[in-house]
């Protein structure tokens, strides 16, 4: 092998999104990313079509991935992949081919946990752009379509769950208030596009008392839909003539929730240096919460690029890397998990 520094082949398959990456010495050079439409008009992920699509979409996202990075495949150091959490049919396509590589490339193998990933994406440097990484220990935020958690960060390889959700994590109440409300699926985006439009203040939905740095999504959810079920009964075009009003108060809700916890973490911890991460990250109206919580009690806010938000391998590829570094490789018996925790 070439002595071309440490190149990792990073490959994300969790849910719906087919991913690979390229990064070298921590360093991105290519990430690809093919969604699968498929499930939008059933307005949630089909786990079978899912893992189909993966078949069908892995080895061509690979060779773009390794292309574009302008490569050889025998440039490459290790392949690192998404063990889980996630569907366990579209884990075990990633898994194989994987596994397949590395046997074929005479490489290491280097499994990935996806939550992790999300925080270590904070890490990845880009050419020409000025590197910003969060400083140890710092807090982050990791909410997505299936977490919501307050992680302390000590090392990129040492983290501590503080505080988690219950039941349902932030996304979800997003993605499924939005379906309610008749929105495309994913609903997130729509639902931030929408309450950009809106009066945050106009209705009013419950918060959830939850003890400690716990989170709990289930019971706004709940409410939610029950809102509009009264609602309706009094005007049947109660969605459509106060979507925007809808959509800017249940972020609003959500934001503060998360917020609620996340300040709350802070003081407890004493840690200034704040991060966020994952899908619901992108969320315009948290980015803007954090940044006015940033500027009210003095935090340094790391916050990550929207590439690097949702599913990518990029993110797999870095935590590949940091575990390379460590000599932290697995063997050929290695199986996916649907459900973990860091």
């Amino acid at each position: 092998m070439k002595d071309n520094g440490i190149t990792i082949l990073g490959i994300e398959s969790s849910c719906d999104d087919t991913s690979a990456a390229i990064i070298r010495d921590g360093e991105i050079m290519s990430n690809v990313v093919a969604s699968q439409k498929v499930h939008e008009e059933y307005g949630g992920v089909v786990p079978e079509l899912a893992s189909r699509a993966h078949q069908q979409n892995i080895i061509p996202v690979v060779d773009l991935a390794i292309k574009k990075a302008g490569i050889n495949k025998d440039e490459i150091s290790a392949v690192a992949f998404t063990r889980g959490p996630g569907l366990l049919g579209s884990l075990l396509v990633g898994t194989s081919f994987a596994k397949g590589f590395s046997l074929a490339s005479g490489i290491p193998l280097i499994d990935v946990n996806h939550l992790q990933g999300h925080v270590l994406a904070l890490f990845i440097k880009e050419k020409e752009v000025e590197y910003n990484p969060p400083k140890f220990p710092f807090l982050c935020l990791l909410v997505s379509g299936g977490n919501s958690q307050i992680i302390v960060v000590r090392d990129h390889l040492h983290m501590e769950i503080i505080g988690q959700t219950i039941d349902d994590a932030a996304g979800e109440a997003f993605d499924k208030c939005a379906k309610v409300m008749g929105l495309p699926y994913p609903g997130g985006p729509y639902v931030d596009k929408l309450a950009k439009e809106g009066d945050p203040l106009k209705f009013e939905f419950s918060k959830p008392r939850i003890p400690g740095l716990d989170y709990s999504f289930s019971g706004l959810k709940t409410n939610f839909l029950y809102f509009l079920r009264d609602n309706l009964k009094e005007n049947e075009n109660f969605i459509e003539e106060n979507k925007n009003d809808l959509c800017a108060s249940l972020q609003y809700t959500i934001i503060e929730i998360l917020l609620g916890k996340l300040k709350r973490a802070a003081k407890e911890t004493g840690i200034k240096e704040i991060t966020i991460a994952g899908g619901v990250s992108a969320n315009s109206g948290l980015r803007n919460a954090l940044k006015e919580n940033a500027q009210k009690y003095g935090w340094n806010l790391i916050i990550p690029k929207f590439e690097y938000t949702m599913d990518n391998a990029a993110m797999i590829a870095i935590t590949g890397y940091y575990k390379y570094l460590k000599q932290e490789f697995i063997g050929q018996n290695t199986v996916p998990f649907a459900r973990t925790q860091l």
